[in-house]
């Protein structure tokens, strides 16, 4: 039996999407740190905002980069 195939335009939204929700957390908690340093700093939880930031940035730079490569190998 046939499947129907998905829109491409279609497929490669569902997969970009997500993608640009995490660059937008990532800007949201560099801001949410930048304004509330001292607060934060006191409390002692500016390490584990910290650690957040950076195991978030790497991982939403190599989604991008695996995203990317799909879409030029013709795969998305």
């Amino acid at each position: 039996m046939n499947q129907p195939k998905m829109n491409p335009a279609l497929l490669r939204l569902l997969v970009i999407f997500p993608n640009v929700l995490s660059y937008i957390l990532l800007f949201g908690i560099i801001v949410f740190i930048a304004t509330n340093y001292a607060a934060l700093r006191e409390a002692g939880a500016l390490m584990t905002w910290g650690i957040i930031a950076c195991v978030l940035a790497p991982m939403a730079g190599y989604t991008t980069y695996s995203i990317v490569k799909r879409i030029r190998a013709g795969v998305l």
